[in-house]
């Protein structure tokens, strides 16, 4: 298949801004194409599509379902639901794969297909390398002697998704409500509001609502960063709530606000809910190079090893599966549970953070006051034509004195400092991101770190 050269193309799927360089043609052939890899792995020929709350969703998916039919493949339209409903409902199913049309916390000009494997997770690198390389060399889209398959909905995902997580071990849906608490809840107009009411209602919870309506036509920038969340931070001590939730579009990130409305940074996410979990089951801990060093902190406590992958969900399941690790996740909020799926899972997330209160007693601003206080600082800058490989050494020689992993662009990292810089290419946009992370009392010297990277990344972009 051609690309466009400013679509983005991963080992994850695709990603473009609709009808300039992500159009239906274009996700026909690539379903079509996706859906014949499936058969010749051998992995059968049920799939499941489903979309996210964006407004060309609905014609994404209809283009996917075509392009996997005429590749033989048979079709369950889960309709509008999580990204995480859709991967446990391939897992439990035991389903041939799946494809998922959002993209996550991009703006709403944006949309993406995300394939996922018959373990109810996105392709393993190998697995999305090898489907590109097959792309780009040609190899035919689908079996012209293919029958077409079948597509029909399949209702019902989210209430099982549901009934998964009140399942596990690991939460007590009596003992959460019984704290009775009240939550005001974001969900920017994504997939979250088919699913986070009615799970906090199952848990007892009142809920006071900002954006619940899932029809994609976001008000504000998607993402749930502190910088987007002024609304909710403003909303939770109006409300008296106990705490603020924020999901992005797609369901598999979770940001908190505590009761006195301050954005705590999406990596205490992950950073609480391994706590809950390595409180009742030890094991290994696995995030991406960019999650803060809170988490590090979590597993130090807890007497557990703590690892660290590549960034991107594929990366982190990876390597949890290979270190048998028992919670996970990366610092942009998305928690994975071995136990529910291997995969990023916001209402999961909201589940295991209600019951770390709940079982504590403590408010979420003590909980993280007990933590050491760290500041990440980003920035960002266009990707334009330039290769982070080459900066590499410009940029280690520039940072003398720190342990150098170049498994994800360039990572730097000055234990004796507590200190970290990461530089690398984003997959989900045309830009270079650079990140650093510190002790709190030394944001000054965190800054400094990425203003002087930024500097040498921004001439090579002149």
């Amino acid at each position: 298949m051609d690309f466009p050269g400013s679509l983005i193309v991963s080992v994850s799927g695709i990603r473009g801004r609709v009808g300039i360089d992500l159009t239906t043609e274009l996700v026909t052939g690539f379903a079509a194409a996706f859906g014949d890899y499936v058969r010749r792995q051998g992995w059968g020929d049920h799939l499941v599509v489903a979309r996210d709350s964006r407004p060309s969703g609905p014609e994404f998916v209809r283009a996917a379902s075509a392009g996997l039919r005429t590749a033989g493949c048979r079709v369950s339209d889960l309709g509008l639901v999580p990204t995480p409903t859709a991967l446990l409902e391939v897992q439990d199913r035991g389903l041939s794969g799946g494809i998922v049309v959002t993209a996550s916390h991009n703006p709403k000009e944006w949309n993406a297909l995300k394939l996922a494997s018959p373990q109810g997770a996105f392709l393993t690198p190998e697995q999305g390398a090898e489907f590109l390389s097959r792309l780009r060399a040609g190899a035919p889209p689908h079996d012209a002697k293919a029958e077409p398959g079948e597509v029909a909905e399949a209702p019902g995902a989210v209430d099982r998704h549901i009934g998964r997580i009140l399942g596990l071990d690991l939460v007590d849906p009596a003992l959460i409500a019984a704290h009775g608490f009240k939550i005001v809840l974001d969900c920017a107009r994504g997939a979250g509001g088919v699913i986070l009411p009615a799970l906090l209602e199952r848990l007892g919870a009142e809920v006071v609502g900002i954006e619940l309506e899932p029809d994609g036509r976001f008000t504000r920038n998607p993402e749930p960063i502190p910088a987007n969340l002024g609304a909710l931070c403003e909303r939770v001590p109006a409300e008296g709530a106990d705490l603020g939730m924020a999901v992005d579009p797609d369901v598999d990130r979770l940001a908190l606000v505590d009761g006195a409305g301050r954005a705590i940074g999406e990596d205490c996410t992950l950073a609480l809910a391994a706590r809950l979990v390595l409180s009742h089951c030890k094991g290994p801990v696995v995030a991406n190079l960019s999650t803060s060093q809170i988490v590090a902190t979590v597993c130090e406590e807890a007497g557990v090893a703590y690892h660290q992958a590549p960034v991107g969900e594929a990366n982190v399941a990876a390597a949890m599966r290979e270190v048998e690790a028992v919670v996970g996740g990366e610092g942009n909020g998305g928690v994975i549970l071995p136990e529910l799926h291997l995969t990023r899972d916001a209402p999961l997330a909201v589940a295991l953070i209600l019951q770390l209160l709940a079982e504590t007693g403590a408010s979420l601003d003590s909980i993280v006051a007990d933590y050491p206080q760290f500041v990440i600082v980003k920035n960002r800058f266009p990707r334009g034509r330039i290769e982070l490989d080459a900066l590499a050494g410009e940029l280690e020689g520039a940072f003398p004195g720190a342990d150098t992993d170049r498994r994800d662009g360039l990572h730097l990292r000055w234990a004796d400092r507590q200190m970290w810089l990461h530089c690398r290419a984003s997959g989900t946009e045309p830009i270079l991101r650079v990140i650093a992370e510190g002790p709190r009392d030394r944001e000054p010297e965190v800054r400094e770190l990425v203003d002087a990277a930024g500097a040498i990344v921004a001439r090579a972009g002149d």
